[in-house]
């Protein structure tokens, strides 16, 4: 399954800004490991001194990003998930901001976060390898609109894209 076998009635306008940093022929399920290569090696890269810096006092830091690249893709792999198992309820959307403060994510090491990443990530895979395609194609309905599963997947992806560009380009 890649991203151009998703159709735009699969996803709420939103996510399209995700979606799109995925290149058509990017596999879903191999995607999530070539993904988390991409995002260990590169917040390994950040010197230590950076992992704090906001690029405006109320903007987060590179730390809260990585804790907020977590924390997103919990939600969305419950999204996926529901939708995987014909879940037609409906299932809310969440407040990304208010989750930044109670994470404390300054008060963790950059190894701590990345190793919540890697578990994170690898319970995302097993969920995808125990799934059908068809399962994945399944259309529910999250935050009042329509999202499949595989678009809750796919917009992981593009949202860790996403994330970081802005840190290359704001941060560093």
């Amino acid at each position: 399954m890649t991203k151009s076998d998703l159709n735009s009635s699969e996803f709420d306008e939103y996510y399209k800004r995700y979606i799109d940093k995925l290149a058509n022929d990017t596999q879903l399920r191999k995607g999530f490991e070539v993904g988390k290569k991409s995002v260990v090696n590169f917040f390994t890269s950040i010197p230590e001194e950076k992992l704090s810096f906001r690029y405006q006092p109320t903007k987060w830091s590179v730390k809260e990003v990585l804790q907020h690249l977590i924390d997103t893709e919990r939600i969305f792999m419950y999204r996926c998930f529901r939708i995987a198992r014909r879940d037609t309820t409906a299932l809310t959307g969440f407040d990304q901001n208010i989750y930044v403060e109670p994470s404390k994510a300054h008060d963790k090491s950059i190894q701590d976060l990345l190793n919540e990443f890697i578990i994170n990530r690898n319970n995302f895979i097993a969920l995808l390898n125990s799934v059908s395609d068809d399962d994945l194609a399944f259309i529910g309905n999250s935050n009042g609109g329509a999202m499949s599963a595989r678009a809750a997947a796919f917009t992981i992806l593009g949202h860790d894209i996403w994330h970081i560009d802005v840190i290359t380009n704001k941060y560093l």
